[in-house]
């Protein structure tokens, strides 16, 4: 991709993400996390109705009638979107690929953060941590963070959710919303996210492509696994190893959906064709 090329893909995705967050999108997200405290407002004169717990008894005895403490919620808090960057992520055979598709819920994500005051920040992982750009506001922000995820080509390594997690714990000290994008392909993740879950606010995001849930009867075809480069032979047309693979994938998804919900985290499933905004909305209206 040339520089024009990325650059125009980037405004394209900016463009297409501002537009699809409405104001009542916003408001689902904003009022599906909670600041991170109460700070004090001001002080006002009391009145009928307020909560007696509040009542600053200094001003109050001064003044020789009932004063109130107003406090407003903390709303600043930290996004951070972390997005699976190994090669398994780099297909697709329908509308789009699974990166395109990741990149543009990244870009609606974060432009939905800094509207609502938040810092957002990214952090790009394969079996290492590929990129970390730290949480901080700003439209220029967040067009570096696209331009980051465009840039960056997929990796054929397995995917080590546990070195992320660990990356995440030591980096990002303050609770926050974490945002975990992949296809969930990924052994061994049950025990960091069981601790990761403790300290921040995970929603597993799962991004797949419709033909991943089951074998086209295409006769012989050789595959090729992206992630380790193994190539195999498989027979399409049997309708006993089509079965077998539904049945493998079936149980793999429910296998990752449990984890996260055993361990009180969200959980998406997002379709590369699908309506990735309503899946959004719908989520963070039941969140709160």
């Amino acid at each position: 991709m040339t520089a024009e090329e990325l650059l125009k893909k980037v405004r394209l995705i900016e463009f297409k993400s501002k537009r699809k967050i409405n104001s009542l999108f916003l408001g689902e997200y904003h009022s599906s996390f909670k600041g991170v405290g109460m700070t004090f407002s001001e002080v006002r004169q009391y009145q009928y109705g307020d909560d007696v717990r509040k009542i600053d008894w200094n001003k109050t005895a001064r003044f020789n009638e009932p004063f109130v403490k107003i406090f407003e919620e903390e709303r600043e808090m930290i996004s951070m979107i972390l997005i699976d960057i190994s090669a398994s992520m780099n297909f697709g055979t329908r509308k789009q690929f699974k990166n395109d598709t990741v990149a543009e819920i990244s870009a609606t994500l974060a432009f939905s953060a800094i509207k609502n005051n938040d810092k957002v920040g990214l952090i790009l992982y394969s079996d290492k941590i590929d990129s970390f750009i730290p949480p901080k506001k700003g439209n220029s922000h967040v067009v570096r963070m696209i331009k980051e995820i465009l840039e960056t080509e997929p990796k054929p390594t397995q995917t080590n959710l546990n070195f992320v997690f660990d990356f995440l714990l030591k980096t990002i000290k303050r609770k926050s919303n974490i945002f975990l994008i992949s296809d969930f392909d990924i052994p061994n993740f049950e025990r960091s996210l069981s601790i990761v879950t403790k300290k921040h606010d995970i929603t597993g995001i799962r991004v797949y492509d419709d033909i991943e849930k089951i074998f086209p009867n295409i006769g012989l075809v050789k595959f090729k696994d992206l992630e380790t480069g193994k190539i195999q032979w498989i027979n399409t047309s049997s309708s006993k190893i089509r079965e077998e693979y539904s049945k493998y994938y079936a149980m793999l998804v429910t296998r990752v959906e449990n984890t996260f919900n055993k361990n009180g985290a969200g959980f998406l499933n997002i379709p590369t064709q699908g309506d990735y905004i309503k899946v959004l909305f719908n989520y963070f209206k039941g969140h709160h």
